[in-house]
C-alpha cells in the first residue's frame, strides 16, 4: 500500500510516521499494492486529530479521529476502519484481495452486517442558483445537504454542513 502521512500546520514526527505504517500495514491482507492511503494528523479543539482515507480499486474507505494522543486517534481510526469493512463484507469480497476475509475473527469481534440497504427514492426540480442561495435554502429547509445546479456553470452540485460547523461543496467532475 502506497501511503502518504502529512501534517496540518504542524510536522509529523518521524517516530509518528512509522507507527502509521506500522498500524496501516494490518491493512495490506485487504488491499493490494495498487491502494492509496492518504494520512493526514492535526491538533484542533485541544484533541490531536487523525484523518485516514484508503483508495483501492475506486472505494473509498475513510476515518477521522480525535483523541487526547496521536496513539489513541490512530487506535480509533484503525477500529472505525475495520468495523466499516467487516459490516460491509459480503458486499466488499468483490472489490477487496482475493482471500481477505479468511483469517478467522477474534472472539471478541462481532462480525454481524449490516442488512438490505433501504432506499427511499425522492424527486425534486432542480433549479439553478448561487452557492449562497442554495446553503441558505439549506437551513431554511433544516437539512444536512442540499442539491442544485450552480447557476454560473450549470454543473449539479452538493452543499453540506460540516462537523465543524462550516460548509462544504461538492462539483461533480467527469
Amino acid at each position: 500500500m502506497k501511503m502518504t502521512v502529512s501534517g496540518k500546520q504542524m510536522t509529523v514526527r518521524q517516530s509518528l510516521k512509522d507507527l502509521t505504517e506500522k498500524k496501516l500495514a494490518k491493512f495490506d491482507r485487504f488491499f493490494g499494492d495498487d491502494a492509496e492511503a492518504i494520512v493526514v494528523y492535526s491538533c484542533r479543539h485541544d484533541l490531536q486529530y487523525i484523518e485516514i482515507t484508503i483508495n483501492y480499486g475506486g472505494t473509498i474507505f475513510r476515518s477521522e479521529e480525535g483523541a487526547e494522543s496521536f496513539q489513541n486517534a490512530i487506535d480509533e481510526a484503525m477500529e472505525s476502519l475495520e468495523r466499516q469493512i467487516r459490516k460491509n463484507k459480503t458486499r466488499l469480497e468483490k472489490r477487496l484481495r482475493s482471500g481477505a476475509f479468511e483469517s478467522p475473527l477474534p472472539d471478541d469481534v462481532d462480525e454481524e452486517e449490516e442488512g438490505e440497504f433501504k432506499i427511499r427514492t425522492k424527486s425534486f426540480p432542480i433549479k439553478p442558483m448561487s452557492v449562497e442561495e442554495a446553503i441558505l435554502q439549506m437551513n431554511l429547509l433544516e437539512h444536512q445537504f442540499f442539491v442544485f445546479r450552480d447557476a454560473e456553470t450549470n454543473e449539479p452540485c452538493v452543499v453540506y454542513r460540516r462537523k465543524a460547523g462550516d460548509y462544504g461543496l461538492i462539483i461533480a467532475e467527469e
